[in-house]
């Protein structure tokens, strides 16, 4: 680009032949074309980021001027009308990239404004005022910031199609391709590694060939993509996906066929999905484009997030990725149809934004639309259960304690069969992955896995499944005698121990327990062990000590000193006054010390910790991100009763935080109240907090309601 502003006119134009004299319109189209693959590396090829940079991101102003700088050196000039004159956009299209770049300008200018100075980012603290700047308005389920992105993220996806489409047509004039065509059918065939149309009419002749390209495109996954040509046809093609198309058997058949690929399912749906193609096929996917969730987890637009789940669920039935769930891997090649996995993966969020229960209204949704498509009762019954239970698992698993038969019992009969209980446990593991890189762990696999072995048991024995707790000691025995112990060394611990305990642990905890604790059950002291966690990441702290009120809240305070999460933890207190807590612990900042090291730090500090003599140290107060200060998530504290002769249940759903549980922690502690069980689940942002309770507090209803207050009070401080 060059302007004259000032100066001898006659030097300019000298300049400028000179200029293009030398200019070498591959070479610049391909360093164009390397310097756009690196910018949107940087960005993790992604245009829904929560914050987006408004020139640089994939579907940016910047993808904008690229176009423009390669079509002039192809000698195209005037912009998007020269490009419509070239016969590269219709100038219906040319007029939407025109109204699309003047509102992203504007937007940036208003952007600049507001920050007083260059800024590009989309940040939180500019979306709701930048909202208002622009009248958008809040309406019953969206804040109008969300408004704003949601138009965004729309316009970011029209500007990467076209700067998909305009690319490599302005590619295929500077570098033609002179390669023979290789015919596939009558319709298509493959040129420069690219599927092609063979006639510029063909999805205007047959609608149908706008479905049969992606299946095309799925068998063959050495396709690069779609011919520049063909590509437009496409992307013009889809204002022919209406009722009438939709309606048509011929066309349903071709896109559940679609969906019964063996490979290429996944890229040919998120094709589908980058040139509008889906959204047109399924009007409620269509409505959910670019709508960002604003729950402190998700960290994609809701379309994205579903592609991704639909992507997990394939991924289980790749073999080089069997080693990540083996135990998925393994269930999803035994599963019959995985094709309902997928529908339920496009349908379980499809509903959000409607107001209402999402899943209620996309298991409606996704009922009808298997029935459409011809899918028997049974089939189209379990997509539906699917989409409206997808969160069931993953609630039990992480909230409730799945070591006690009751929990099991009540699950099975949720689930009912087998065949859903698998189909489920699938979803709900592709669910979870798919939700933010951060949420997923290895300890959150563990409790899935658990969950779906103890259930399948029940399902299939058809009784409660009670534990065996005699067998386990029998194991937790020979486990001791691994180690040279004698059969009596875990006697002088188990003496001490009730029947819940035997319950809730496993034959190797209990080993472990007994070996760490042999001839220290009487100990004054605390005795503070740690090992690596069975579950593959995180590790596993034991605790004895003679018992007091502060215990919990010193334990909490510690983990929170040093930067480490807990993610469970089973409190037991013996027959004869101490207690016997084990934590599931992990690392919040990633900081790779060796392990060993870690394990004999956490040992003797927090040891020392727990002196009942020394004062309780104080955590600093974790402050609040961004993110949850303009998208604050209301916080929510319940105490139910957690049935006969079982306490009562503490659940608090809020914005999660450094010191957060150390903050609960203490004012249990001030009421009296005993935890002996706590799920600690944290999604991205947003803590969703578990504890079995005991307490005389908790025997009035006034006493409960002055623990949920200061409770409350604490969270907002």
């Amino acid at each position: 680009e060059a302007r004259f502003v000032w100066g001898a006119v006659h030097l300019f134009d000298k300049f400028k032949t000179r200029f293009q004299a030398r200019f070498d319109a591959q070479h610049f189209f391909d360093g164009k074309w390397a310097e756009q693959l690196a910018r949107h590396a940087r960005f993790d090829d992604s245009a829904y980021k929560l914050e987006p940079n408004l020139k640089d991101s994939p579907g940016g102003l910047r993808d904008l001027h690229t176009i423009h700088w390669i079509a002039q050196a192809c000698g195209i000039t005037g912009g998007w009308n020269g490009l419509a004159q070239a016969n590269l956009l219709t100038r219906l299209e040319a007029r939407r990239i025109t109204h699309v770049e003047t509102g992203l300008s504007g937007l940036r200018i208003h952007l600049h404004l507001l920050a007083k100075r260059r800024e590009d980012r989309l940040a939180f603290d500019y979306q709701t005022e930048l909202a208002a700047q622009l009248g958008l308005t809040a309406t019953a389920h969206k804040r109008a910031g969300e408004h704003l992105m949601q138009g965004y993220y729309r316009a970011a996806k029209l500007i990467q199609r076209a700067n998909d489409i305009l690319l490599q047509s302005l590619r295929v004039r500077l570098f033609p391709v002179t390669a023979p065509p290789e015919p596939i059918d009558e319709d298509f065939q493959v040129r420069a590694n690219l599927l092609e149309a063979r006639t510029a009419d063909l999805f205007k002749r047959k609608p149908d060939a706008l479905l049969r390209a992606f299946i095309l495109y799925a068998q063959r996954p050495t396709l690069a993509g779609f011919e520049p040509t063909t590509l437009r046809a496409l992307w013009r093609g889809r204002t022919r996906i209406n009722a009438a198309f939709r309606a048509n058997p011929a066309h349903r058949a071709l896109f559940m066929s679609l969906l019964r690929q063996p490979r290429g399912v996944t890229r040919a749906l998120r094709a589908m999905h980058r040139y509008g193609l889906l959204g047109c096929y399924i009007p409620a996917f269509g409505r959910i484009v670019g709508q960002m969730q604003h729950d402190l987890f998700h960290v994609y637009t809701v379309d994205e997030h579903i592609l991704t789940v639909l992507r997990n669920v394939r991924r289980l039935t790749v073999p080089e990725h069997v080693h990540e769930l083996p135990l998925a891997s393994k269930l999803i090649t035994a599963f019959e149809k995985p094709e309902l996995l997928y529908l339920a993966a496009l349908f379980h969020d499809i509903a959000k934004g409607r107001g209402g229960d999402h899943s209620e209204l996309g298991m409606a949704d996704a009922k009808r639309f298997c029935t459409q498509h011809g899918l028997d009762k049974t089939d189209s019954e379990l997509v539906a259960w699917l989409v409206g239970m997808h969160l069931v698992m993953s609630r039990t698993s992480q909230k409730e304690d799945i070591s006690d038969p009751e929990v099991i019992a009540a699950f099975a009969a949720k689930v009912g069969s087998l065949r859903r209980l698998t189909a489920l446990y699938l979803l709900t593991v592709a669910d979870i992955r798919g939700t933010s890189p951060h949420v997923w762990n290895a300890w959150k696999g563990k409790l899935l896995e658990d969950l779906y072995k103890t259930t399948r048991m029940h399902l299939t024995s058809g009784e409660v499944a009670v534990p065996d707790t005699s067998t386990r000691q029998a194991e937790a025995r020979v486990n001791l005698a691994l180690y040279g112990l004698p059969n009596t060394a875990a006697d002088a611990l188990w003496q001490h121990l009730d029947p819940r305990y035997f319950a809730r642990f496993d034959a190797l905890d209990m080993a472990w327990q007994a070996r760490m604790l042999w001839q220290r059950t009487d100990s004054p002291d605390a005795v503070v062990r740690a090992r690596l966690s069975h579950a593959g990441e995180g590790i596993q702290v034991l605790v004895y000590t003679p018992s007091h009120p502060d215990l919990f809240a010193r334990i909490c305070g510690f983990f929170a000193r040093i930067q480490y999460t807990i993610l469970e933890a089973k409190i037991h207190t013996t027959q004869h006054g101490y207690a016997l807590d084990s934590f599931q612990v992990m690392d919040l900042v990633n900081r790779g010390i060796h392990y060993r090291d870690f394990l004999s730090f956490v040992e003797h500090e927090l040891s020392r910790d727990l002196d009942p003599a020394r004062p309780i140290q104080a955590v600093p107060r974790g402050r609040l991100s961004r993110h949850q200060r303009h998208h604050p998530y209301s916080t929510t504290v319940r105490v139910e009763t957690d049935g006969p002769g079982h306490g009562h249940m503490l659940s608090i759903t809020c914005a999660d935080r450094g010191g957060l549980l150390f903050e609960i922690a203490e004012v249990l502690m001030r009421h009296n109240i005993t935890v002996y069980a706590a799920k600690i689940d944290t999604l991205g942002e947003r803590a969703e907090d578990t504890f079995q309770i005991l307490g005389e507090a908790l025997n009035t209803p006034a006493g409960v309601e002055a623990l949920v207050a200061e409770i409350r009070k604490a969270l907002k401080q």
